[in-house]
């Protein structure tokens, strides 16, 4: 290689350094979507005044499984196939199914992920398919909560069906992308996403979502409408149906930003697929966290690199939702162990942990799971015991401060991911006579990790107090959190601390 080859390789490595540092975007970078209010004291605690302090509790991480809002595993009722094969074959009935995978006792959410057509068949209006009145239902009745998808397209009965609505089918154009040797090489098309028509419809329809759904208690969270197949942002290796990039980029951008502007009480998620389709999948995704959406991933195994390293690198306060449909109808009798005894569907959901995953998902088949969790215990349990977070207050101090009593809680996460969005904590008396209320910091704790946060009490106040935890999922959507810890709690979640007198023998002081 001469000199002036070797100078212009150097240039070329010095310039591509910073493009691939600016398209993997540090979590530092990106700002909490929440308004930061009423902040408690974080630390850290110095022994500038020792005029006392005493530990008044010690707890223990429990290993049972926890059902708290923004974590755990996700039963389907509806896949981008249909329901359950029992029931697309005659089996079951599509209530028996969705009963059957309601009282899973690992099942922590249900899913639905269906058709535009399936939820509206006329303008003006829903029409929700039958599935989501049984889901609702079946929720309410089990404690369990709901999370869905509207797909804009849907390659799965393409030619034979599409995912638009039939009302909407003479007012959008289709455009043939072409044909996929891997799906029986099939013709497949795709609206004009950027069409007038098209773009009023979706504005109608995420607005009858919204109002639907937006701030509903069971809601979980939503998957962004996203453009191409099973709405992922990508057409797999077949080209988009704009006219240029521009058009894409602009279009995607905007379909997101309205999404995220409508949905203001439930948590939405976008998609963290590469940009192989050419539609600004990397502003849509820079966009989406910027303004607080989940991440969630269709694949853990056939993922990119940089789709691992987006997730896991996410900021602390935005929740991960895992899935992977290669052997999505967990078939004991097709998950071969490998020569360490871990089969195929327990190496991928126990990935999970290594992406600080909030959520794994189970899909549709009730009956196999069933089995699986028999045979193969041990994913289940492990999944559970760790994934998303887990809250106890490991430590509470008492200290005497400015002639009254201090506590100081020390919150630790024995679960791998951070709290998905503000952990707000409430002191008060076990009388109710007086109360204090705080938030940690977004994220905080994270996972495997402590936050420390003061109160500061009533003069003169000793005897029993009351510590609960709430999780601000969404800017003023607050849900109560079960305390992890193998110590009793109260009837109401909360546990009891003890405060003592200022002349009890119990005080320490000095070394």
């Amino acid at each position: 290689m001469n000199r002036r080859q070797l100078l212009k390789n150097a240039a070329l490595l010095a310039t591509a350094a910073p493009m691939a540092a600016a398209q993997l975007q540090c979590a530092s970078e990106y700002m909490p979507a929440f308004p930061i209010r009423e902040r408690l004291d974080q630390g850290s605690f110095d022994i500038e005044q020792d005029e006392g302090w005493r530990t008044a509790l010690f707890t223990t991480a429990s290993e049972r499984p926890m059902r708290n809002p923004g974590t755990g595993l996700v039963g389907y009722t509806w896949e981008e196939n249909g329901p359950s094969l029992a029931v697309r074959t005659g089996r079951k009935t599509l209530e028996q199914q969705v009963e059957e995978i309601a009282s899973l006792p690992f099942v922590d959410v249900l899913y639905i992920r269906c058709d535009w057509r399936n939820v509206q068949s006329r303008p003006g209006r829903l029409d929700l398919d039958p599935v989501w009145g049984l889901t609702l239902d079946a929720a309410k009745r089990h404690g369990l909560r709901v999370a869905f998808r509207v797909q804009l397209s849907n390659p799965e009965f393409q030619p034979k069906q599409i995912a638009l609505p039939e009302f909407l089918r003479s007012r959008i154009p289709l455009v043939s992308i072409g044909r996929l040797a891997k799906r029986e090489n099939r013709d497949f098309v795709e609206p004009r996403y950027d069409h007038p028509e098209f773009r009023k419809a979706l504005t109608q329809l995420n607005d009858l979502l919204t109002a639907e759904f937006d701030g509903n208690p069971l809601i979980e969270w939503m998957d962004l409408m996203q453009y191409g197949f099973w709405g992922e942002g990508h057409t797999s290796n077949l080209p988009n149906p704009f006219p240029d990039y521009a058009t894409a980029e602009r279009t995607f951008l905007e379909m997101t930003e309205e999404q995220l502007d409508s949905w203001k009480k439930t948590p939405v998620a976008v998609n963290t697929q590469p940009d192989i389709s050419h539609v600004g999948n990397r502003r849509v995704i820079d966009l989406a966290m910027r303004r607080g959406a989940w991440l969630r991933s269709d694949s853990i195994l056939l993922e990119e690199p940089i789709q691992i390293d987006e997730l896991a690198n996410r900021p602390a306060w935005l929740a991960c939702i895992m899935e992977d449909g290669d052997l999505r109808q967990y078939d004991i009798s097709k998950l071969p162990p490998d020569s360490a005894g871990v089969n195929p569907m327990e190496n991928r959901m126990l990935h999970t942990l290594d992406l600080k995953a909030n959520y794994w998902s189970l899909w549709t088949e009730s009956e196999n799971l069933k089995k699986y969790d028999e045979r193969y215990p041990r994913g289940f349990e492990r999944v559970r015991a760790n994934l998303g977070y887990r809250l106890r207050p490991a430590w509470v101090w008492q200290r005497k401060r400015y002639e009254t009593s201090e506590l100081i809680v020390c919150v630790a996460n024995h679960g791998v991911a951070g709290v998905p969005g503000i952990l707000w904590l409430e002191l008060k008396s076990a009388d109710s006579t007086w109360k204090l209320r705080g938030a940690l910091d977004p994220g905080q704790p994270v996972g495997g990790g402590l936050r420390q946060a003061a109160f500061l009490l009533p003069k003169g106040f000793d005897g029993e107090v009351h510590l609960s935890a709430e999780l601000e999922i969404r800017p003023g959507v607050l849900k109560p959190i079960a305390w992890a810890c193998e110590q009793d709690v109260n009837a109401d979640g909360s546990i009891s601390v003890k405060v003592r007198r200022p002349d009890d023998p119990q005080w320490r002081k000095g070394i």
